[in-house]
């Protein structure tokens, strides 16, 4: 029997807060890739991307700091979220919540790759040993680095988001629709992991078409859940049983 110190009501409002968590999550990663990096970084060129990062190196890093937020907001809303799957599958929440920790922690980890390029092109004395396109050359491969590490990290999310489209679906105190969008956006991610990791060149035209369903998913989610909330005499009868 799933625990029931958690009313109806309590888990609207809890959907609520998971809700916000997810779309200001969502805002973080968003200003981060496309207003940020989108902007400073040019993967072809590691002479003007440094010299992009060195000319801003306060929006480089509102951009890092957005990628760390984006995480742990992420884990946050995951927390709050496995109070409400778990009235559903006890089991299926937490291993939706492990992957989503575990996914996040790699990325929180990876992250330091996307701190060193302030570091590498600062000008430190001891790194007079390298010359600047060295420098330039080595700013940008930490970057690169850091997508695949990411790209990792999408693919253990993927399976969160699979689980999750699941868990919704049966749940009935939510729109099934969300669960389908949620396993479509799982299925993308999991696409995109593996077009990174093949060789260069494998499968390039899938992107960004494979982000579109993952916005779609997790964005449509996100706004339900802050706006709407959950069935609370749904949840309510099934976090009883």
């Amino acid at each position: 029997m799933a625990d029931t110190e958690i009313t109806g009501s309590s888990a609207r409002l809890r959907a609520r807060l998971a809700g916000a968590l997810y779309v200001v999550c969502i805002v973080c990663g968003f200003f981060a890739e496309l207003v940020v990096r989108a902007k400073l970084v040019v993967h072809s060129d590691a002479a003007l991307s440094a010299h992009n990062i060195v000319a801003a190196p306060g929006l480089y890093r509102a951009g890092f700091f957005a990628d760390v937020s984006a995480m742990t907001l992420g884990v946050l809303s995951s927390i709050v979220l496995y109070t409400l799957y778990k009235a559903v599958s006890r089991g299926l929440a937490l291993t939706v919540l492990m992957l989503d920790v575990i996914s996040n922690a790699v990325s929180i980890t990876g992250s330091i790759l996307l701190f060193a390029p302030l570091l590498i092109l600062r000008g430190d004395a001891y790194l007079a040993v390298f010359t600047a396109p060295q420098l330039n050359a080595l700013a940008l491969l930490s970057i690169k680095l850091y997508e695949v590490v990411y790209a990792i990290s999408l693919g253990l999310f993927s399976g969160s988001c699979l689980v999750t489209g699941y868990l919704i679906f049966r749940s009935r105190f939510l729109p099934r629709a969300l669960g389908v969008l949620m396993a479509l956006a799982g299925t993308c991610y999991l696409l995109n992991t593996i077009v990174v990791l093949m060789p260069k060149g494998f499968a390039d035209y899938l992107f960004p078409w494979t982000f579109l369903p993952i916005l779609v998913g997790e964005g449509t989610l996100a706004l339900w859940l802050l706006i709407v909330g959950v069935n609370a005499a749904k949840w309510d009868a099934i976090a009883r049983r």
